[in-house]
């Protein structure tokens, strides 16, 4: 056995060797669009396993795991660097420590004769049998792209007769295995360890402890659009929900039972994976009534359905990290829906000082009437449980979600990922309704869905004196008492039904009339304060023109007469960009933050004749996006990439700081939720 190197000794890094080893990896990997990542490796500590030093000047070197030799990875002053290189490091150290193959069993840079053919090419990564003869396992870390990665190793398996073929770009891994003597490959979850047999692997059980927390799930998606999706027919965002929501009902399924097994996985057989997910998603149905129709079935045949599980099994859908499934549904929806219903995703970066401004407490009841990925009502959970339920229990916190937080949304897919992102956040989506927040005739159709719905917002309807109003607002579900609303409504659109028309005072044009059609962001104004109570604060995103245009100035006025503004905030114009095909949003917004006058002092502002008072006003320089609608990141004095507590990248914005300054105004003029 050749002796091991430094990565395996018990001789710990200097601290300067670390700094280093993490500076050169993150400029090695500091282009977030990189196809290479480090994601598969988050589990393990990357600078202190890589010796990484300047060999010459400028010119930056690792000290192979096998070869024993050093290996040029970055170059400082050309600003290149070898990202396979460094995977393929990673994976000879996962293969010795994680999967126990001696490292005499692992060969790389491996000659592949490719029959007659004169040109030899090399396999990254073999690993042999017992024999050190017999290919086993081979490896592909050279091709980034999945589908040149998996072609290339097939063939190198198929030439050098390994059964099983592994391609990785460090974000993601294909694990196939040949169903010898046939060129014919199923996919496997994971490689067997040494000594463990294929058969053993498949038999395998899983628990909830063996699941991963940190993965990239857009990439996983990206794999099946390509390896399963792109010849079925089946529309990948119905299939793919299925599978999740299936994944869902298991996790919480397993956490009460005793030794915490998950069923979702694959098994021996094709059919066999498909009648188990079948009846893991039979199961989702009846625990999230609403999201899907009964007669709803897993369309994909079994061995396709098999590729998927393999993508899902190994990884936790429950799980604190939200972004990484926001990430992913926004990738699952179709260009065409981007384009239309970009508002949908509003920025994380945007959320966050909309809710940091209007700070909810626990005891407030929050709602969104177009609530699409449900990104202000995750954030409002996150606020409340760090600020005001840090020492609380975890039951306290799962209460507050499944108590306090209310959302609406009438599209259908935009339903199905905000109901599972709340189930993913803290299993909040019990009050996620499918309704036409403007519209509430359509709220009496009746469906067991809007029976619910109906039941548990009538909670909220505000209670007026007058007998007969009260009557009325109970049949027209008209007014409530949420304490507050963050909302993004969508700005496209017209509304031309009369009588909808006529339901809402902002419609009447100046001679006191309806028109034929208005703007359907106007129709959200006046809706969302109908949802708030006397006192209730409200954020709004708004198309800039409905603040500043003159032939808005009543929309302004009538916003006088009913509360006051507190702030005002210009987003930049590249907020809501999407990168192309979907452009996105291109109308200049701002968010607008209110709050209704009220007769209790301790609720907020009184004086409903109080013409003259400061308004907090800010435009955001720093919107997090470049022209082409991508984010841009926050790095550190070397240049690299920051990240957040869980490990996501932190956007490069200054509405934070806009949020910390208006939380300061907000102390000084004394308003009571900032007291």
């Amino acid at each position: 056995m050749p002796k091991l190197p430094d990565p395996f000794s018990t001789t710990k890094k200097s601290e300067e060797q670390i700094k280093l080893a993490r500076e050169i990896i993150d400029k090695i990997f500091r282009d977030p669009n990189i196809k290479y990542g480090l994601k598969e490796f988050a589990d393990l500590k990357i600078e202190e396993i890589l010796d990484v030093f300047e060999k010459e000047k400028g010119r930056y070197y690792i000290r192979c795991l096998k070869r024993d030799k050093d290996i040029f990875v970055y170059d400082a002053n050309k600003n290149t660097g070898k990202p396979e290189e460094i995977i393929r490091q990673l994976w000879i150290y996962k293969l010795i420590t994680k999967y126990n193959y001696p490292l005499d069993q692992i060969k790389v840079e491996e000659n592949v004769y490719f029959g007659r053919e004169i040109k030899i090419k090399d396999a990254d990564i073999v690993i042999y049998h017992k024999d050190k003869l017999s290919p086993y396992i081979v490896i592909e870390t050279k091709k980034p792209d999945e589908k040149k990665g998996l072609a290339q190793v097939k063939a190198y398996a198929n030439s050098i007769g390994a059964l099983i073929a592994v391609w990785t770009n460090g974000q993601a891994s294909q694990v196939l295995y040949r169903l010898h003597p046939s060129r014919e490959y199923e996919y496997l979850s994971d490689i067997p360890k040494n000594g463990e047999s294929v058969e053993d692997l498949k038999k395998k059980k899983l628990t909830l402890e063996d699941l991963r927390r940190d993965y990239d799930l857009t990439e996983k998606l990206k794999i099946l659009q390509e390896l399963v999706f792109a010849g079925t027919g089946e529309p990948m965002f119905d299939e793919v929900f299925k599978l999740i929501y299936a994944k869902i009902f298991d996790e919480l399924e397993a956490r009460d039972i005793t030794n915490q097994e998950v069923k979702f996985r694959v098994y021996f057989d094709d059919n066999q994976t498909k009648e188990e997910i079948s009846a893991l998603f039979e199961g989702a149905k009846k625990r999230f009534e609403g999201v899907f129709e009964k007669s709803d079935r897993i369309k994909l045949s079994p061995s396709l359905l098999r590729i998927c599980v393999t993508q899902f099994e190994k990884i936790a859908i429950l799980n604190k990290n939200t972004r990484i499934a926001d990430e992913a549904f926004e990738f699952l929806l179709p260009d065409e829906a981007k384009a239309q219903k970009g508002q949908y995703f509003t920025p994380p970066n945007v959320i966050k000082m909309a809710v940091k401004m209007l700070n909810p407490k626990s005891n407030e009841y929050v709602i969104d009437p177009a609530c699409g990925s449900g990104g202000f009502l995750m954030e409002t959970m996150r606020w409340v449980w760090e600020n005001y339920l840090a020492d609380s229990s975890e039951n306290k916190k799962i209460d507050y979600a499944k108590t306090y937080l209310y959302g609406i949304d009438f599209e259908e897919k935009m339903h199905k990922i905000s109901r599972a992102l709340m189930t993913i956040a803290g299993d909040g989506s019990s009050h996620i309704f499918r309704l036409n927040s403007l519209d509430t005739k359509s709220w009496f159709e009746e469906t067991e869905e809007k029976l619910l719905a109906r039941r548990e917002l009538s909670k909220f309807l505000h209670e007026f004196e007058d007998y007969k109003q009260n009557e009325e607002n109970r049949k027209t579900f008209r007014y409530f008492d949420f304490d507050i609303l963050l909302t993004n409504p969508p700005f496209a659109g017209e509304i031309h039904d009369p009588l909808l028309i006529r339901e809402y005072e902002l419609t009447k044009n100046k001679k006191g009339d309806y028109p034929d059609k208005v703007e359907r962001d106007l129709l959200f104004v006046e809706r969302a304060l109908q949802f708030i109570k006397p006192g209730g604060r409200l954020a709004i995103v708004l198309p800039q023109g409905k603040l500043n245009n003159t032939n808005t100035e009543y929309i302004r006025r009538w916003f006088l007469e009913k509360g006051r503004i507190l702030a005002i905030v210009g987003l930049h114009q590249n907020t809501f960009k999407l990168p192309s095909p979907a452009k996105g949003a291109g109308v200049k917004t701002s968010i607008l933050f209110f709050q209704k006058w009220n007769d209790d002092p301790n609720l907020g502002p009184l004086n409903p004749y109080q013409e003259d008072y400061p308004i907090f006003m800010a435009v955001s320089k720093r919107g997090g996006k470049d022209n082409s609608g991508k984010y841009i990141y926050k790095r550190g004095p070397n240049g690299e990439l920051l990240k957040d507590n869980d490990g996501n990248l932190i956007i490069d914005s200054d509405l934070d700081e806009i949020a910390e300054a208006f939380v300061k105004f907000a102390k000084e003029q004394k308003f009571s939720f900032w007291r």
